[in-house]
Formats: structure tokens, C-alpha cells, sequence
């Protein structure tokens, strides 16, 4: 008798994401967001996003400014590219809190039931209760102004949605024959849940990683955008469409690159989840 779960795929992932159309296009955006977030980081642009110089300042886009500049003659290709690199770090922080936690207690609670299930169900009940935005909200209220911040306040309202994920096929999983298999010839609980039911349980977690890091950088936006992410004068995606907003008439470049740039990160990572639920659902053929 055999106690090893089947597998979902027999092609390696990256093959099965390629062949999707989606995946594959997600693929390319996202490899190109973090080839720019790594220009940043190294600080390979040609331009100091902090420095102003106000000799310069509302140019419109040229060869020597490729996105214009700003109020204070700031280059917005690198205050933009810098701030996709926030918001990424914002995200994959949060994103990763998120997971790690939800993931956790909801394969603990869909295995074990009982009353840990019924608590940690109802808290994240609780939890859903309020709208995402107005929680995260609450939070960084709370907890104050800053990036770190930002990232425990959408990490806490995104960690019952992994929850939920991880619970459901948690169910379903620990009924499976080979998990009976295992029981039977004594494996232990840990054991079970590390070779047999996390493996099963990981795929639509996966999944759910990228659709929530690219609705991270929608909240990280948001909270930035009415002040309470990134402070100024460090670039944040949401704070540069809030500075410009009043100067659309003026200066569309200002505006229109940042905001720009937000939705290509939530199409992109979009794109790649559907790719991955592709690759991952053995239902599903390559398209």
C-alpha cells in the first residue's frame, strides 16, 4: 500500500507557465518590474530621485528627462522607478507575513478541527467583517506613519484570506486515502502534514501569493496616496499620483507614468497567478 500523494503535474512549473498565454505575458512584465526595482536598488539611474533642482522643474518628457520631471525638478523616471521598488518591498514583506502565517493556521485548523478550528475560523470571520482598505487603515493609524508599517497593516488583513486558501483543500486532503495509509501505518501527525498534506496544499497557495501581492500594491497605494505609507521625500507610487494630482493641466507626465506603472505591476502579477493556477490544476490543459 502506498502513502505518497499523487502529483498535479508531470511537466516542471516553469514549462507549464510558459506554455500559458497569461502566464507567459506576466512572466515578461514581472521579470521587467523587478529588472527595474534592481536599477534602483543598485542605483544605476541616472538621476538622484531625492535630488531637485528647480532650473528644471514641470519639463515635459525628452531625451534628457524620459518621463519629465517634477514641482521641485525632480526626474520622475527615477522617483518612479524607485517607488515600484517600494511598493514591491511593501508588498513581498507583507505578502510573505501573510502566508507564512495564514498558510500555517489554516492547514493546522483543516487537519486537526475541533475547537481550533471553530476559534481561528471565527477570528478570521471577525477579520472579514471590515472592508480590507478601512482595516488596514485602522491599523497604520494605529501603529503609526512608515513602510514597515504599512506592510504589518496589509500583512494582518490579507493573512485570513491565505487562511481560508490553505483550509479548504486542507479538508478535502487529510480524508485522501494515502493520508489514511499513513495513519494506519503509524506516521505521525507532523510527519503527515509535512510530506503528505502541505505538498497537496501548496499549489493554490501559491497561486494566491501573486494575486495578493499585486492587491498589496493597490492598499500600499492607497494608504500612500492619503499619507500614511511612504513618507515624502522618499518615492511611493501612490504619493507621487497624490502630488500630482492637482497638476494633471500642468504636468500629465506627473501623474500619468506613476499611475501608469501601478497598473502594469497589478496586471502583471495577475497575469502570472493565472498562469500558475494553469500550471498547477491538473484539470486544466496548456493553452
Amino acid at each position: 500500500m502506498t502513502t505518497q500523494a499523487p502529483r498535479a503535474r508531470h511537466d516542471p512549473l516553469t514549462r507549464g507557465v510558459w506554455h500559458d498565454r497569461n502566464g507567459r505575458a506576466g512572466t515578461i512584465l514581472t521579470a521587467a518590474l523587478l529588472l527595474a526595482c534592481l536599477t534602483a536598488a543598485a542605483g544605476l539611474l541616472p538621476y538622484d530621485p531625492l535630488a531637485q533642482d528647480p532650473t528644471t522643474r514641470l519639463r515635459a518628457p525628452s531625451a534628457a528627462h524620459w518621463f519629465g520631471t517634477d514641482q521641485f525638478g525632480r526626474d520622475v523616471l527615477a522617483r518612479t522607478l524607485t517607488g515600484i521598488a517600494a511598493s514591491l518591498r511593501v508588498a513581498a514583506v507583507a505578502v510573505a507575513c501573510a502566508a507564512l502565517i495564514g498558510s500555517f493556521l489554516g492547514v493546522l485548523a483543516g487537519y486537526v478541527r475541533g475547537r481550533l478550528d471553530a476559534v481561528v475560523s471565527r477570528l478570521a470571520d471577525i477579520l472579514f467583517a471590515f472592508p480590507a482598505i478601512l482595516l488596514a487603515l485602522a491599523i497604520v493609524a494605529a501603529l503609526g506613519q512608515g513602510w514597515f508599517n504599512t506592510a504589518v497593516a496589509i500583512a494582518v488583513v490579507y493573512t485570513p484570506i491565505f487562511l481560508r486558501v490553505a483550509r479548504g483543500p486542507t479538508l478535502s486532503v487529510r480524508e485522501a486515502e494515502y493520508v489514511k495509509a499513513a495513519k494506519v501505518l503509524g506516521y505521525g501527525p507532523a510527519r503527515i502534514l509535512l510530506r503528505h498534506v502541505v505538498p497537496n496544499v501548496s499549489a493554490p497557495v501559491v497561486v494566491q501569493t501573486t494575486l495578493a501581492l499585486s492587491w498589496a500594491i493597490l492598499t500600499e497605494s492607497g494608504l500612500s496616496f492619503l499619507g500614511l505609507g511612504t513618507q515624502p521625500p522618499q518615492p511611493s507610487l501612490g504619493l507621487m499620483v497624490s502630488e500630482a494630482r492637482n497638476l494633471l493641466t500642468e504636468a500629465w507626465w506627473t501623474l500619468a507614468f506613476p499611475a501608469a506603472l501601478i497598473v502594469v505591476a497589478v496586471v502583471a502579477l495577475n497575469l502570472l497567478g493565472d498562469g500558475l493556477r494553469a500550471a498547477l490544476d491538473p484539470r486544466e490543459g496548456t493553452r
